[in-house]
């Protein structure tokens, strides 16, 4: 990482004035303990290839817990920080934020987790607590949240994710996985799973009985077909082929499957949705989607994308159609989505691999070949090799 993008906390700006405040305050406190060093792979430029790369993690301070890093999974963002495709990359750069450890240590003020917990960890590790998203259980809305990674801390260090032996994080920032629920499974839903949940929950579409499509059928889409019919709701698969029709009804128990190159089933499949969830992470023309809502549907983007969207205005104004977005989830969510997947039994269907795969699963991943998410078993893998 350029040493211009981290601020100096001898610099008198209104950010970094804060930031040291609370570097200071964690010295009083005496939260500052010995600096650990973690090895985790590591993008260096935007050809996005990972390597064995050795750190200093910021020290645990009174409200922070020390994690190690049990699995965190492969999501399609983390190809895009890697390969900087949103022109936003610093490096080095430590991906992964579907993140699942067990805890080692706690903060003096930690009351929340304890010695041996089995916790995850998502998208982001902070924010700024008194704005608006921050006071309304929203904080992934925050203007000041703080990325996983690829981000910088308060106290001037850059955050760095879950392709790692170990983390250190802000107690808010974690959750505990229910018991009973395999690691590596969950690791997905921390960012996937919540991903969907979170705007089913938000636009009051969780009652059962709704018409809903998922259109693509990824690493977030497997999982809004699972959430979606476990709410009750009747769920069509929308794809460009069909080559996933079967995997779609028969083993993730989709009701219908939409290809959207067929006119004749695209015609007959008109006004017939209350919701679609648009996970599709390149562009594509939103017209032929938008025409299978019902009146006052809502086409929901969840799939990051670099390049304008287009449609034309009709589309949605003769049907009171509405086109959002939704980002991850709350803390909250996450929580409450946990609690839903155990109570449902529902799982992610995963491909686990070694860290000394990861560069071939990002390349299949950019070419949609797995199905339908990679974890990788980092306490299992050789990370300095």
């Amino acid at each position: 990482m350029e040493n211009s993008f981290i601020p100096s906390l001898f610099s008198n700006t209104p950010t970094v004035k804060k930031k040291r405040e609370k570097f200071d305050q964690t010295v009083k406190m005496g939260g500052l303990e010995t600096e650990r060093t973690t090895t985790g792979w590591a993008a260096r430029d935007p050809s996005g290839v990972l390597t064995p790369y050795t750190y200093t993690l910021r020290s645990t301070g009174p409200e922070d817990v020390f994690v190690k890093v049990m699995c965190c999974g492969i999501c399609h963002t983390d190809l895009h920080q890697a390969k900087n495709d949103l022109g936003m990359s610093n490096y080095p750069m430590v991906p992964g934020h579907e993140v699942v450890g067990e805890v080692l240590e706690v903060g003096s003020d930690v009351s929340k987790f304890r010695v041996g917990d089995i916790v995850g960890v998502g998208c982001i590790v902070g924010c700024c607590r008194n704005c608006r998203p921050c006071d309304s259980d929203n904080e992934q809305y925050c203007l000041k949240k703080i990325w996983s990674y690829n981000d910088v801390y308060t106290d001037g260090k850059p955050t760095q994710g879950g392709f790692a032996g170990s983390m250190v994080v802000d107690q808010k920032f974690v959750v505990n996985i229910p018991e009973g629920m395999a690691p590596e499974q969950v690791a997905p839903l921390l960012c996937a799973g919540v991903t969907v949940y979170s705007p089913l929950n938000h636009f009051g579409l969780m009652g059962s009985g709704l018409r809903g499509g998922i259109l693509g059928l990824g690493g977030v889409g497997h999982m809004g077909v699972k959430i979606a019919k476990a709410m009750g709701h009747h769920v069509t698969v929308i794809s460009s082929s069909d080559k996933k029709k079967v995997e779609a009804l028969e083993h993730l128990g989709a009701d219908d499957y939409l290809v959207s190159s067929d006119a004749e089933g695209m015609q007959k499949a008109a006004d017939s949705l209350d919701y679609i969830i648009d996970t599709v992470p390149v562009f594509h023309p939103l017209e032929p989607y938008l025409s299978l809502l019902k009146l006052d549907g809502k086409l929901i983007l969840t799939g990051v994308i670099n390049t304008p969207l287009q449609f034309v205005s009709p589309m949605v104004m003769l049907g009171r159609k509405s086109i959002t977005g939704s980002f991850i989830g709350s803390m909250k969510e996450t929580e409450e989505m946990l609690n839903f997947c155990k109570e449902k039994n529902l799982t992610s269907m995963i491909e686990v691999v070694k860290m000394d795969y990861i560069n071939t699963a990002m390349e299949r991943l950019e070419k949609n070949d797995v199905r339908y998410r990679f974890v990788v078993d980092v306490a299992g893998s050789k990370l300095d090799q």
